[in-house]
């Protein structure tokens, strides 16, 4: 996964509001109390766009699982002067260095985790980066959207550089999104390549992410709507997660 699409996927997400996301962000981890300045771990960072804008408030570390993209964004963040370190890494194997004041996993990064063991390691080892009174934030695409707006569906583009036709199947017993994409990317000349992609991301509801936190230790659990600090809607797109090593 992310292999070639790392080479199409900023010109996909030309139109995502990075930089509200990362106000919104900072705006969590204030709520926790964490300084800014503060050592901030970004799990599946990708390539790079909320790491930026984030770099200019904290310390960042980007992490994630693929190369194609951590190379994109060593370019991206180059290109504007930050200097952040990025690591190759499993974020449910997450070691760093020096203890985080919090832990990020953004943009659908825990959909990827797909059955209860996985996501109970990653917490683990979220947790144990964290200093004691550090924050994990993170955000899931909901059951909503994967059931209902995803779902069975097609979804198709022919506009702009980057086409797609976009096929998902949803598995209600697993609660299981498997996606299958064809993107058709222009290239130097007016040539089009085409670029395979198949993914998986799970649903999860608030019982089940609350346990799985409190399973791995967090504590002060707090659970928003799609960047909004109010509770989460039942046609909610997406889901943001806010909760604190006490200890």
């Amino acid at each position: 996964m992310y292999g070639d699409f790392a080479r199409v996927y900023d010109r996909l997400m030309r139109d995502v509001d990075y930089a509200g996301w990362a106000a919104y962000y900072a705006s969590l981890l204030d709520m926790a109390g964490v300084p800014a300045d503060g050592l901030v771990a970004e799990c599946a960072c990708g390539t790079g766009s909320l790491t930026l804008p984030l770099s200019t408030r904290y310390r960042m570390t980007g992490v994630d699982i693929s190369q194609e993209m951590l190379s994109v964004a060593a370019d991206k963040l180059r290109a504007a002067g930050r200097q952040v370190p990025l690591i190759r890494q499993d974020m449910q194997r997450l070691r760093l260095h020096r203890p985080q004041d919090a832990v990020l996993c953004t943009c659908d990064g825990v959909n990827y985790l797909t059955d209860d063991k996985a996501l109970g390691h990653f917490l683990a080892a979220a947790h144990a980066a964290l200093k004691p009174g550090g924050a994990l934030a993170f955000d899931v695409s909901s059951l909503h959207k994967l059931r209902t707006t995803l779902g069975d569906n097609t979804l198709t583009n022919t506009e702009g550089d980057v086409h797609y036709i976009w096929h998902n199947a949803w598995d209600e017993r697993e609660r299981l999104l498997r996606m299958r994409l064809y993107l058709y990317a222009r290239q130097a000349g007016n040539a089009w390549a085409l670029i395979e992609e198949e993914q998986v991301q799970r649903g999860y509801d608030e019982a089940a992410l609350t346990r799985a936190l409190q399973a791995a230790g967090f504590d002060d659990i707090r659970i928003f709507g799609d960047r909004h600090l109010n509770a989460p809607g039942p046609q909610e797109p997406r889901l943001h997660v806010l909760a604190r090593k006490l200890i």
